[in-house]
């Protein structure tokens, strides 16, 4: 009888890790769909209740209402700048195809214009070639704006797709919003964990969520704004792109935006744009550098209890494996991955901290009546 159940129980798992792996790749196509409309349905959620309390009998209504707001608030404003960024970066792919657009000479530009005493430190660090540094600099950021390109370019090429997902994307959303009060608490308890296991690494999970999305997307895209709108004023070329470029920097901790406004403020200045370039760095340090210190823990509230190089290792993985997602994908792996290793210990605390099972015999004198 024990040995028919445990082969009636390894069956029953052995078919629930086979159909869940086959789900998987059925659903495989609109994985990127899928994952922004539960982020979207987090991050909403309250929103949705507020809404519900007004109509409390009317679920459909506050949760089309929510979707609504969603649209018009994200969505539009989103694909009326992507449209932008397509069309500022098949002007730069052009350009770049056709040689208009030469990192090398613009790399040659600020080496002449430097001092003779670093230029003399940049020929002792290897940099004497100029045709070599040309060459790499040319390649490096000539590639790393081509690939932004090419992708921009496919989404446009790819319309049907897009607007397939786009569209199973909101209708996941909607139902993900009105059903979301029984949908977490049903996946918490089908959780093969404790319960108090399964409700840290579920708080956990929603709260590096809301953190990455209204920390790091939001004070982004802020400080992609205001580096584009700094870069129009100053007359740089593609501001939009360039903004875009910040936006997506600014998720990376130690570095952000500084990696792309610090070149293109030490061209301008060594190419004699002086207050183009002193405007650059006054905004890259007070207006973009500040943002971040003040909108981030206003909008997190909270601290995720990540590392700053383990966001920076996990975001640049996540992008790198499953693209733009793993701005999210990244950080939430590693904060699961910390917080399951952290219950481990914990339980393991525990159990070496309990008492013996058998209580020792006392050894006090037993007092007269």
């Amino acid at each position: 009888m024990i040995d028919r159940r445990r082969l009636e129980t390894g069956g029953f798992i052995t078919f629930l890790v086979a159909i869940t792996i086959a789900l998987c790749v059925v659903v495989s196509s609109f994985a990127a769909a899928l994952l922004w409309s539960a982020l979207a349905a987090i991050l909403f959620q309250s929103l949705y209740q507020w809404l519900l309390k007004r109509w409390p009998e009317r679920r459909n209504l506050a949760a089309a209402l929510t979707l609504l707001i969603i649209f018009v608030a994200v969505i539009v404003p989103t694909l009326f700048i992507g449209s932008l960024v397509v069309d500022q970066s098949a002007s730069v792919y052009a350009k770049l195809q056709s040689g208009q657009i030469n990192f090398g000479a613009y790399f040659q530009q600020i080496h002449d214009a430097m001092p003779n005493r670093i230029q003399g430190a940049l020929d002792k660090a290897g940099l004497n070639s100029f045709e070599q540094a040309q060459s790499r600099v040319s390649t490096i950021l000539g590639n790393s704006v081509r690939s932004i390109a090419g992708q921009a370019l496919s989404i446009g090429r790819n319309a049907a797709a897009f607007l397939l997902s786009f569209g199973v994307g909101l209708y996941v959303t909607f139902f993900l919003l009105r059903d979301g009060d029984k949908v977490g608490p049903a996946i918490r308890r089908a959780l093969p964990f404790e319960h108090s296991v399964a409700e840290k690494l579920v708080d956990k999970f929603v709260a590096v969520v809301r953190a990455t999305i209204k920390g790091s997307v939001i004070v982004g895209l802020v400080q992609g704004a205001l580096g584009g709108l700094t870069f129009w004023l100053v007359g740089v070329p593609a501001a939009l792109l360039w903004g875009l470029l910040m936006a997506l920097t600014s998720l990376l901790p130690a570095l952000g935006p500084a990696i792309v406004w610090v070149p293109v403020a030490v061209y301008l200045l060594a190419t004699g744009a002086i207050w183009q370039g002193v405007v650059v760095i006054v905004s890259g340090v007070v207006v973009i550098g500040l943002a971040d210190n003040i909108l981030r823990p206003i909008l997190v509230g909270r601290d995720t209890g990540i590392p700053d190089y383990v966001v920076l290792v996990t975001t640049l993985g996540g992008i790198e494996m499953v693209g733009l997602s793993g701005i999210v994908v990244g950080p939430l792996v590693a904060a699961l991955f910390l917080t399951a290793w952290q219950i481990l210990t914990e339980q393991r605390h525990a159990q070496r901290s309990e008492p013996a099972l058998i209580p020792s015999h006392s050894t006090d004198p037993v007092r007269p009546e």
